[in-house]
């Protein structure tokens, strides 16, 4: 299907026009009686998602623009390995397949732990996972041969000072200096296949792969991203400890927590939360949230009865809370939620939070397990780590509240 400008000028107008129902069914529920608020409540909601699927549509058409604009990709190098890995796929041949894989540089691969997966599928997988999770789209990710990747950080900074062109030069403090590194875990996916549909020449087994994979590992990855405890899994950001202190007081191993004085999310609170954040992060800085609390932040209105989220109209504009983009990530807690996690994040992802992917997925063929059915036992490390605390800032509530938003 051919994708122009046209087509996303389409959906803007559509979300532009879906936005002015919103904003008048809104206006409604909150002018209306007690016995009217149920009904015109689901509408906003029914439009609440109607604007989210239609944000989300523009932004996908609009990478999609920009993909086609790319040059492609040359020849991959180890196309003899990826025709021997076919191979193994759908007959299970080894033959020369160790050789191979050690040729075309796979590293970090254990030898009793199955295959690595070619280079190319194995770049597949990770852009198919990009494309399914949030945290994964708003993080930096790095790829690493190796799981001791280790970072040094300075934890208190040095005394420094003025001096004139003649004057002796103190001694300086010494650096205070620490080491961060990744959480790191193993996940696993096990997709099957009748050998009927192996042998088929026209079956694309490559794809398969890839789509079962990225399905098996995306949800995941997208809670322990955000939310992992470190146990045999990523450590989510949500995870790390949090004080209610400034940059300058906080142990730096923790996120700063803003805590609002009610249960509900009110316009000051989003205020408050982008002004905690120093101004050298707020560029390229977002919000992130799960889709209730979008409905409930899309609801508010600034002082001059504007509301605070407008949907962006332009070819390339996201739509934007506040002045700034929302990443809509559903594994973040409801606002009221009894975990105590907090609802809303607001910050520079691609600084605060890294993800790592360990060369060499491996794979381990079983056709004996569930005949008629082949499965791909398949494995890649991944790890995640908090960067820097001064670059992603959380709103919880100071109550629990049931009430629907």
């Amino acid at each position: 299907m051919s994708i122009d400008r046209q087509d996303v000028v389409q959906v803007a107008d559509e979300l532009k026009n879906r936005f002015e129902e919103f904003k008048s069914a809104n206006d409604k529920r909150l002018d209306a009686i007690t016995h009217e608020k149920t009904a015109l409540a689901g509408q906003v909601e029914k439009l609440n998602n109607q604007l989210t699927e239609l944000s989300n549509l523009k932004s996908v058409l609009e990478q999609e623009i920009a993909e086609i604009k790319r040059p492609a990709r040359g020849k991959s190098v180890d196309s003899e390995h990826k025709a021997a890995f076919s191979n193994f796929i759908r007959k299970g041949v080894e033959q020369g397949l160790t050789e191979l894989q050690q040729k075309s540089m796979q590293v970090g691969v254990d030898a009793d732990g199955g295959y690595a997966v070619p280079m190319e599928l194995n770049t597949d997988i990770l852009s198919a996972l990009r494309d399914e999770v949030v945290m994964r789209q708003e993080c930096t990710v790095m790829t690493v041969g190796t799981p001791d990747w280790k970072r040094l950080v300075n934890e208190g900074g040095i005394a420094s000072g003025w001096v004139g062109e003649t004057d002796e030069r103190p001694e300086t403090g010494t650096p205070k200096l620490g080491v961060i590194s990744p959480v790191w875990g193993e996940i696993y996916g096990n997709p099957h296949a009748t050998q009927t549909m192996l042998d088929d020449a026209l079956f694309n087994v490559e794809s398969f792969i890839v789509n079962e994979l990225s399905q098996e590992f995306a949800e995941k990855e997208e809670i322990a991203f955000t939310l992992g405890d470190g146990d045999k899994k990523p450590k989510g950001f949500l995870a790390y400890g949090c004080s209610t202190k400034s940059d300058k007081e906080r142990d730096l191993r923790q996120l700063q927590n803003i805590v609002a004085s009610a249960s509900d999310l009110a316009a000051d609170n989003l205020v408050e939360l982008i002004y905690s954040l120093r101004k050298p992060y707020r560029a390229g800085a977002k919000f992130m949230m799960n889709n209730q609390s979008l409905l409930a932040a899309r609801k508010l209105k600034d002082a001059q009865g504007n509301y605070m989220w407008q949907p962006g109209l332009q070819v390339g504009q996201p739509s934007l809370l506040a002045g700034y983009a929302v990443a809509e990530n559903e594994q973040m807690p409801d606002i009221g939620d009894e975990s105590g996690k907090s609802p809303i994040a607001f910050g520079n992802f691609k600084r605060g939070f890294y993800i790592f992917d360990r060369i060499g997925i491996r794979m381990l063929r079983d056709p004996y397990s569930k005949k008629p059915f082949v499965g791909f036992y398949t494995t890649k490390r991944v790890g995640s780590m908090l960067n820097d605390s001064c670059a992603i800032k959380l709103l919880t509530f100071s109550k629990t509240s049931k009430k629907s938003v």
